[in-house]
């Protein structure tokens, strides 16, 4: 487990608002982890950690730049394990967790966000039970898709890891309820949101494929809002509404995440030490490639972990 330093919290291992209440040690029942952990006083120059298996990320981190412009940011992108949406459950939770420990250790981020559907939905419990700093998640968003549909029918998009998982199943049935949710498989889409940050031209048959995928099961004709459950898909998402057709709406999840790492770190301040570092686990003259796309994220520090 990796330890929380003092000198990053910079008080005593113990709720704040118990503290003021007390005068001291809180007499209370022990406050959850989390709980305990947001309200810690943090070092201004400890970094918003972002972790996906590839450039996806970035959709959620364009949304952290939004309202919180000042914090200081890490992007680790394990792009020598891309994809995760072919690999085994046991394969992605070992990957993610062993990433995410070693990044905490070297980094020590006052927090860490999961921005992959497909490790989140695999892996988010076993790294929170391993770290003690916050983890924010990142799972499909049917529960706001259900709100928007007007035809009662939703299609998500995703790898296929992803909907197959029984959280989604979960998440259908807690909040989507009364609705049908169509569901399917592309994983080529990730290839083409990462060769479209390159510069590369995608193939419109990729899209075509996506949109044929869902229209064809029963239902897909009512289709009127597909959930992206994978953070690279808004990436593509006019791509996708070319091929989907007029009158459909698409959802994803990085504006609510962003606002739940605004909430987690309210009353935190920010300090920049330097420029914000992006990550790789690949090659790094490959990563490199993408420099004009991280510099616009602000990233402009490549390294190789």
């Amino acid at each position: 487990m990796v330890p929380v330093r003092p000198d990053l919290v910079g008080g005593p291992l113990l709720p704040l608002s118990d503290a003021r209440r007390k005068g001291g040690r809180s007499t209370s029942a022990p406050a959850t982890l989390f709980a305990r952990v947001w309200s810690y006083r943090v070092n201004p120059a400890a970094p918003i950690l972002l972790f996906d298996s590839g450039v996806g990320g970035l959709t959620v981190l364009a949304e952290v730049r939004k309202l919180l412009p000042q914090a200081p940011v890490i992007y680790a992108a394990d792009t020598a394990g891309l994809p995760y949406g072919t690999k085994t459950e046991a394969e992605i939770a070992a990957r993610v967790a062993g990433l995410l420990g070693v990044l905490s250790e070297r980094y020590r981020p006052r927090l860490a966000t999961i921005a992959c559907n497909t490790a989140s939905t695999i892996a988010l419990g076993m790294v929170r039970d391993v770290l003690r700093i916050p983890i924010v998640g990142t799972v499909p968003a049917i529960k706001p898709a259900a709100a928007l549909t007007r035809t009662g029918t939703i299609g998500l998009l995703g790898t296929e890891a992803t909907i197959r998982q029984g959280y989604v199943d979960r998440l259908e049935a807690e909040h989507a309820g009364g609705t049908r949710l169509i569901r399917h498989a592309a994983p080529a889409l990730v290839a083409a949101a990462e060769a479209r940050l390159r510069g590369a031209p995608a193939d419109p048959a990729v899209f075509a494929e996506a949109a044929r995928g869902l229209r064809a099961q029963p239902g897909g004709a009512d289709i009127d809002t597909v959930v992206l459950a994978c953070t690279h898909f808004p990436l593509v998402a006019d791509d996708l509404a070319a091929a989907m057709g007029p009158g459909v709406r698409f959802v994803d999840g990085a504006a609510g995440i962003a606002r739940r790492i605004a909430s987690l770190t309210a009353g935190q301040d920010f300090a920049r030490g330097g420029p914000d570092l992006a990550l790789t686990t690949g090659d790094l003259a490959e990563f490199a490639l993408l420099q004009p796309v991280l510099g616009a994220h602000g990233l402009d520090r490549i390294e190789a972990i």
